[in-house]
């Protein structure tokens, strides 16, 4: 079995990755620690436990992360995954939500534990890693695996022209991971955005009929609505999340590039995913550049809902 903490900003391709990594037979999800991102972190907390309630694995823990960015400001207009990130299905939340531990202290924790054994999906801003890489750096050196969603290497960004979503929104904690040593697996916007879903796979999963199949399908078709306005060239919402997940379990869905990655904090290109030429260590960071879509896409809906 595959020990793995999803880390999350839940968000509707997060709670995807979440069903997916649920339902694969060789993942043992230790837990899910989340962060803000496509909503505030209390949005992103209730959305996993409300995602892992509808699969019937509520024995699977959630712990709050970071509140913000480490130096910046953020803010939330809803577009894409609603405003309360999961396509407007569960609606505002009235306080904070309690964990039982802060999402950092659990991933040095683990980290510490499993060390090669462990395997960290990271599908939000990485905040939380570090956070958790400021306080214990000792851990760049202990864990197995960190397959981060994020970055635009030799394609265009998402939010700007360099930019993908997840490193933009803070690019200090980026760098950070990106720079540290740790063994990472860059899925970015090269592979993510050839993994499409589409209306008439939502309307699959509508047509099922269980409570968790059409459940998923609203907070899906609210995805598809919002690409379909903001990347009208697409044809279906991209299974960027997800991915990360098949890509951690199965390494040779992608093909990949070893580089020394450096994220650009220059304004005129925020955000940017860049090989670092100037840094002559041995490269610890794979960057993804081709993926079998078709054979993701088959073992996704495979196991989904």
């Amino acid at each position: 079995m595959q020990k793995m903490i999803l880390d999350v900003d839940t968000g509707i391709d997060d709670a995807l990755a979440i069903a997916y990594a649920v339902s694969l037979p060789t993942v043992e999800l230790l837990g899910v620690t989340t962060t803000y991102g496509m909503a505030p972190v209390d949005y992103s907390c209730r959305n996993s436990r409300k995602i892992l309630e509808v699969l019937g694995a509520t024995d699977i823990p959630v712990f709050r992360g970071s509140e913000k960015p480490l130096q910046r400001i953020r803010e939330y207009n809803g577009k894409i995954h609603g405003t309360d990130g999961l396509g407007e299905t569960l609606g505002p939340i009235e306080g904070p939500v309690p964990s039982s531990q802060h999402a950092v202290d659990f991933l040095i924790e683990q980290i510490y534990e499993h060390k090669k054994d462990l395997t960290i999906v990271a599908t939000a801003p990485l905040t939380n890693l570090a956070a958790a890489l400021t306080k214990a750096p000792e851990i760049a050196g202990m864990v197995g695996k960190v397959v981060i969603m994020g970055g635009a290497v030799m394609t265009p960004g998402n939010v700007t022209k360099f930019a993908e979503a997840n490193i933009i929104i803070d690019p200090e904690a980026a760098g950070i991971v990106l720079e540290s040593g740790m063994p990472i697996t860059l899925v970015g916007l090269d592979v993510t955005r050839k993994t499409l879903l589409t209306r008439a796979d939502a309307q699959q999963w509508r047509e099922k009929g269980t409570p968790e199949s059409i459940f998923f399908a609203q907070f899906t078709e609210f995805y598809l609505d919002a690409y379909s306005t903001l990347h009208p060239y697409l044809k279906g919402c991209a299974l960027h999340d997800p991915l990360a997940v098949g890509v951690a379990v199965y390494p040779d869905l992608v093909r990949t590039v070893p580089m020394n990655m450096k994220v650009d904090l220059e304004d005129n290109a925020l955000g940017r995913t860049t090989e670092d030429l100037y840094r002559t260590t041995e490269p610890t960071t794979l960057v993804c550049v081709q993926v079998d879509a078709e054979r993701f896409m088959k073992d996704f809906f495979a196991h989904v809902v």
